[in-house]
């Protein structure tokens, strides 16, 4: 058997086509890529904005080794164009050789002592240390990361070079050359992006569609009239989609905000339109309204215009605190405008939020200013993350400057969001970055954990803005930029929920903080991208000018809010596995 596959393997065609198949991928690694592939792997280990497990780890440092060995590559070819001498002779050439070795045990000391780097992050958060099997597995994934992408851009090279030795036939050798990177650039730029990408999110979207549509045995329709949803609803129940149904029927009921403040209290109204609900955005926006005006939410002291995330999803702990505060005595509406998550739907979709928010906001708006001022509600906008980018794009100053709204809440503002990164830019020296102060601070304020730097009793304008965010959310932090500028947040001093290990390298820092927005939502409360309720309750009291909230009532408040809420994300996380 053993002598029949010699034979097989021997015969000398088929040696031939294997050995053309497996060309591309032959061949000695680079010695310049090896090492300057070290140092970014090394620099991917230290920390950043969030704790990062050996599987998101291992991936980063994988593609941070191969984007230095692409650059070393890179510097190397140049070097040859430019028929440059050989660095070193003798003795010091021989100790270069040695170099990209010593670089490569560089990097598995390095990532053996990787932990206490980590705990850094964790500590701040509160979580325990990593345990001792992080180091081997992360060097495993980012092993066979490496190896996946050198497969990659080998074939990528031998396709440019295949185009370009064909094309010298009939042009000039420069010309080939460059005509072969280009077919090789369209050709790898149309199979990731039109087949694996595309197809990874047609996927996406049709499963994201099926969860959606899914009533649990459990989900029952409200009974009550007054409910979206409910006896007489203009929305019906299986059109509302997975949030919405979720965010109609949680929160507190009249009895149980009355049993807590010891004051009456009027039964909150939250109305949802879903994406099945109407054709389009326009129709879905009008059809909210009219549910709106059915249940009487216009007649509420105050009306909140919310715009949710990519998938729907209301942050419950932005609603009940508001409704506490208000004793139920307001209304909040939202329509829904994907089925993906915010980072697939700012990918695949991001005019379908900004065009929703926009016409639900002009709907309720319209209507609302035709009201007596003195009969009317007050009026405010909200959104999480992407919802808030949105929401924040919904309201045009100039639309309605004769007329203005009340105030806006917006939580976690995604990097790209404008009006907040003109503040920011704009914020008065001396404040930093992580909490700014915005001139006079009788428009704009900032809040995070421990509040607002601007004094109590600061006078407010006619309409007051508050952004919530947290130091260490990368969603509002990161930037392009960070690939070759230290970000101003890293300037001391250091917010309080920020590793003081954290550091900037050039590229690196950017693709770690771009990891960090996919787990920022894995942080515990209170960090990253998931927003406590204690936090909500102080930007919504800043923002509503409630006065007849005690500090003891604002803190019992808070004691009752923050576990209801850790116990929710608790559960939603197990059931996601993790």
């Amino acid at each position: 058997m053993a002598a029949s596959v010699s034979a097989v393997l021997g015969y000398s065609p088929l040696r031939s086509l294997l050995a053309r198949l497996t060309a591309p991928y032959r061949g000695p690694l680079c010695r310049t890529g090896q090492v300057i592939g070290s140092l970014c792997f090394i620099a991917s280990l230290t920390p950043s904005l969030v704790p990062r497990g050996y599987v998101a780890q291992g991936l980063l440092s994988g593609v941070c080794f191969a984007a230095g060995y692409l650059i070393g590559v890179g510097l190397a070819a140049l070097w040859r164009r430019l028929q440059l001498p050989e660095l070193g002779t003798g003795r010091l050439q021989r100790v270069l050789r040695w170099l990209p070795w010593v670089s490569l045990l560089a990097c598995a000391l390095t990532a053996w002592w990787v932990r206490p780097w980590q705990d850094s992050v964790r500590g701040v958060m509160g979580l325990p240390p990593m345990d001792e099997g992080f180091s081997l597995r992360l060097l495993t994934i980012a092993l066979l990361v490496f190896l996946l992408l050198l497969v990659v851009g080998r074939a990528f090279a031998w396709v440019a070079r295949r185009v370009g030795a064909l094309s010298r036939r009939i042009m000039p050798a420069p010309v080939a050359r460059l005509l072969g990177l280009v077919v090789a650039a369209v050709l790898f730029f149309n199979i990731a992006n039109g087949v694996l990408l595309r197809g990874a999110l047609h996927a996406a979207d049709a499963s994201f569609r099926k969860a959606d549509a899914l009533i649990p045995p459990d989900a029952l329709a409200p009974t009550r009239p007054g409910s979206t949803g409910g006896p007489g609803s203009l929305v019906v129940w299986e059109q509302m989609g997975r949030a919405g149904r979720d965010y109609v029927c949680a929160g507190p009921d009249a009895a149980q905000i009355a049993a807590f403040t010891g004051r009456p209290a009027l039964q909150p109204i939250r109305v949802y339109a879903g994406l099945p609900a109407a054709g389009d955005a326009r129709a879905r926006a009008r059809l909210a309204l009219r549910e709106l005006q059915r249940q009487g939410g216009f007649e509420r002291s105050t009306l909140v215009v919310i715009t949710p995330t990519g998938t729907g999803w209301v942050d419950p702990a932005a609603v009940d605190s508001l409704e506490y505060l208000l004793h139920g005595d307001v209304a909040s509406v939202a329509v829904q405008y994907s089925y993906l998550s915010s980072p697939l739907s700012l990918l695949v979709e991001p005019e379908y939020g900004e065009e929703t928010s926009r016409l639900l906001f002009a709907e309720v708006y319209a209507y609302w200013r035709t009201l007596p001022v003195a009969a009317r509600p007050k009026l405010y906008v909200h959104g999480l993350s992407l919802g808030a980018m949105n929401s924040e794009r919904s309201v045009n100053l100039f639309d309605m400057i004769d007329t203005p709204i009340d105030g806006a809440l917006w939580s976690g503002p995604p990097f790209a969001t404008r009006t907040w990164r003109q503040t920011t830019d704009q914020r008065n020296a001396g404040s930093p970055e992580w909490l700014p102060v915005f001139r006079d601070s009788r428009a704009v304020r900032f809040m995070n954990q421990t509040g607002t730097p601007v004094p109590a009793d600061a006078p407010w304008g006619r309409m007051r803005v508050v952004y919530l965010q947290y130091a260490s959310d990368p969603i509002t932090f990161f930037t392009p930029y960070d690939a070759w500028r230290q970000p101003d947040w890293m300037a001391e001093p250091r917010a309080p929920d920020v590793s003081p290990a954290v550091r900037w390298y050039p590229l690196v820092s950017m693709l770690q903080l771009a990891l960090d927005m996919l787990l920022a939502d894995r942080t515990p409360m209170g960090y990253g991208h998931v927003f406590a309720p204690a936090h909500y309750v102080a930007g919504w009291q800043a923002v509503l000018g409630t006065q007849d909230w005690s500090a003891v009532d604002t803190r019992r408040l808070q004691d009752l809010l923050d576990p209801l809420r850790r116990q929710e994300i608790e559960r939603r996380r197990s059931a996601a596995g993790g």
